[in-house]
């Protein structure tokens, strides 16, 4: 085409190249702020759980508080257990606090993100089923469970960004890497 022929117009290329270089750059920093948005919107809301069954936000009953106190959550427990013996509530609500705190805290941190990302996506996927089983199919729905499931499941096809502790983890193994063969 004679309007774009590179005697008269030299530079498109290099344009071009640049022009693609910012929309590959912006789209990957895009990238990096959504996989830190969800790292600490899932790591947030099992935190902020952990914290309400410790009554952090208030007591049971207060604006915004779903169970004030480990009772009132143990209680919670037995009704979205209820395929399972009443025998076993306490520990399963002590084994979701447990989870929720660590993987609260790895997702945050960005520290083992896909092993965290996996297993919170199971946890929460059960959680829906227990809350299908035990309180009807709306709850989950309601509550975002299976949205939730599904945001741990896509991060854990992520590589680390650079906002994680595994690439920072993953950077200085390399750098350490590197010195070694070097003094050699």
């Amino acid at each position: 085409m004679y309007f774009l022929d590179e005697t008269i117009w030299p530079n498109i290329p290099s344009v071009e190249a640049r022009m693609n270089s910012k929309t590959a750059q912006l789209t990957e920093n895009g990238t990096e702020i959504v996989r830190l948005f969800a790292r600490f919107a899932l790591g947030g809301s099992f935190l902020s759980a952990v914290a309400d069954r410790f009554g952090l936000w208030g007591p049971y009953g207060a604006k915004n508080v779903s169970w004030g106190d480990f009772a009132h959550f143990v209680e919670y427990t037995g009704a979205v257990m209820s395929l399972f013996p009443s025998s076993l509530t306490v520990s399963f609500a002590w084994a979701a606090t447990v989870a929720e705190t660590l993987f609260g805290i790895l997702l945050i941190a960005g520290f083992k993100t896909r092993m965290g990302s996996i297993l919170s996506g199971l946890l929460l996927l059960s959680f829906a089923m227990g809350m299908v089983t035990g309180l009807g199919i709306k709850r989950p729905f309601d509550y975002s469970v299976f949205s939730a499931a599904a945001a741990a499941f896509l991060l854990a096809f992520w590589e680390p960004d650079r906002f994680t502790l595994d690439k920072l983890l993953n950077r200085s193994r390399k750098l350490s890497v590197r010195s070694d063969h070097e003094q050699r």
